[in-house]
C-alpha cells in the first residue's frame, strides 16, 4: 500500500513554539508511525506536492492543514476530488475540517466551535467494533488539546466511531467516516500542532487503523455516460 502524507508544513517553520514539538514537521512524525511506502507532500512544493502522478499512485492520502486552506489551488483540488471519487482513500486530521477538499466532498461548510485552553480530552471508543477501534481501549485521553465543540456541520457519518469530551464540558464527534464514489473518506479530530499529540500510541493506531480501513477495494470503477444496451431492444440493430 502506498500512502501519501500531506502537511502544509508553515507552522513548523514559523512557529519556533511548534518546531520545538515537531521538528522534522508533523508529515514526518506521521510517516515515522506508518507503515507500507509512505512519502510526504507539503504546500510550498510544486503542485502542492500532489501532481496527477503522485495521486495516481497514492492508495490512501493523509492530510493536515490549518492555516493556509485558501492557498491550495482549486485545481489540485479538483484532482484529489476526482481520485476519491476512483478509490483513494483520504483521512482528514484536526483543522483539515476546514479545508477546500473536505468541504468540496462533505458539500457543507464543516464548521464548528473551538477554544485553545490546554483542555483534556477524553476519546471514548462509541463503536468498538469498527476495524479502526482495532486495539484501542473504552477510552483514552490526551492530557491538553484545543476544544473543538459542536455543532460540526457535516453531513450526518455513515459510521461514527469516536465522541470527545473536553475539560470545559463540550462534546465533538470526533471520528467518523463517509463514502463517495469509491472513495472512504475518515475524519480524525485531536492534532493541534503546539501540542504533542501524533506522538501518543493511541492517536498513532487510530490513524494506522484507519489508513488500513480507506485502502481501495478491488472493486472496479463503474461505467458512466452513453451506455449500449445489453439485450437486443425491440426490431433495433443497435
Amino acid at each position: 500500500m502506498k500512502v501519501t502524507v500531506w502537511n502544509e508544513y508553515r507552522h513548523e517553520q514559523e512557529s519556533e513554539k511548534v518546531r520545538s514539538v515537531y521538528p522534522e514537521g508533523i508529515h514526518n512524525a506521521i510517516k515515522g508511525f506508518l507503515e507500507g511506502d509512505v512519502q510526504v507532500a507539503t504546500l510550498d512544493m510544486p503542485e502542492h506536492g500532489l501532481t496527477q502522478e503522485v495521486l495516481d499512485q497514492t492508495d490512501v492520502l493523509v492530510w493536515w492543514g490549518h492555516k493556509a486552506h485558501d492557498e491550495v489551488s482549486d485545481e489540485v483540488v479538483e484532482r484529489v476530488h476526482q481520485r476519491v471519487l476512483q478509490g483513494m482513500g483520504l483521512v482528514v486530521l484536526h483543522s483539515g475540517h476546514f479545508s477546500k477538499i473536505f468541504k468540496k466532498l462533505m458539500g457543507t461548510g464543516c464548521d464548528l466551535k473551538w477554544r485553545e485552553a490546554d483542555e483534556k480530552e477524553r476519546i471514548w471508543t462509541v463503536d468498538p467494533t469498527h476495524p479502526i477501534a482495532e486495539g484501542l481501549p473504552e477510552y483514552f485521553e490526551l492530557e491538553k488539546e484545543e476544544m473543538y465543540g459542536e455543532h460540526f456541520d457535516i453531513p450526518a457519518p455513515d459510521e461514527l466511531i469516536f465522541i470527545s469530551w473536553f475539560e470545559g464540558g463540550e462534546v465533538f464527534r470526533s471520528g467518523a467516516t463517509f463514502k463517495r464514489g469509491n472513495g472512504k473518506i475518515f475524519y480524525f479530530r485531536p492534532g493541534h500542532e503546539t501540542y504533542p499529540t501524533y506522538f501518543n500510541p493511541y492517536v498513532q493506531k487510530v490513524i494506522q487503523n484507519a489508513v488500513k480501513w480507506a485502502k481501495p477495494t478491488t472493486n472496479s470503477y463503474p461505467t458512466y455516460g452513453n451506455f449500449k444496451p445489453l439485450e437486443k431492444i425491440g426490431d433495433s440493430n443497435d
